[in-house]
């Protein structure tokens, strides 16, 4: 079991996302010492948002194509809902996604997050939350929603909102560390 310290973490955001929901865990985990590294569709800074209004920018540390699953232990998926809304149009976006719930390896996804599971068709038969927009979607994809601060079924975390995210990064934690290391 890898201790958080020595986990690679991926986080997958584009222009559009919220703002606490990539920098709070991203924080989060590299203070508990993981690395983690942030995908994006090109190299170009993209654009946080907190909630209706521009946020900060952060520049990505590797592209989607440049993504090799094998290499991580976790991925995170923040919300807004521009972020998701535009990443289920990418093939290359929801093929990491899918590749990564096929794998075992926890994955994490808040508030409008949860799309980009849809879009991989990863939640039928699963007990998943996210923010009241999208469950329905989540159900029309044959999940089991909820509405609690953070749902775990099998490898999939889920949560609502921005008030859920210390739970959802401790329930991300735990995962990788109960999680099989990547090879070395």
């Amino acid at each position: 079991m890898p201790a958080i310290e020595e986990s690679r973490i991926l986080i997958v955001a584009t222009d559009g996302f919220e703002q606490s929901e990539l920098f709070d865990p991203r924080h989060a985990l590299l203070d508990a010492g993981a690395e983690v590294v942030l995908a994006a569709p090109d190299m170009k800074p993209i654009q946080g948002m907190k909630h209706d209004e521009k946020g900060d920018t952060i520049t990505p540390d590797i592209t989607l194509e440049a993504v090799k699953i094998e290499e991580y232990d976790g991925l995170i998926l923040p919300g807004g809902v521009a972020n998701p809304d535009t990443l289920r149009t990418h093939d290359k976006a929801v093929e990491i996604v899918r590749a990564f719930v096929e794998s075992g390896k926890p994955v994490a996804a808040i508030c409008h997050g949860p799309w980009l599971l849809v879009e991989a068709d990863v939640v039928r038969g699963k007990t998943v939350t996210g923010w009241p927009s999208v469950r329905t979607d989540l159900a029309n994809a044959g999940a089991q929603v909820v509405d609690r601060e953070v749902a775990i079924d099998g490898n999939i975390i889920t949560s609502r909102k921005p008030d859920d995210i210390p739970a959802f990064v401790e329930a991300f934690r735990v995962a990788v560390t109960a999680a099989q290391p990547v090879a070395a």
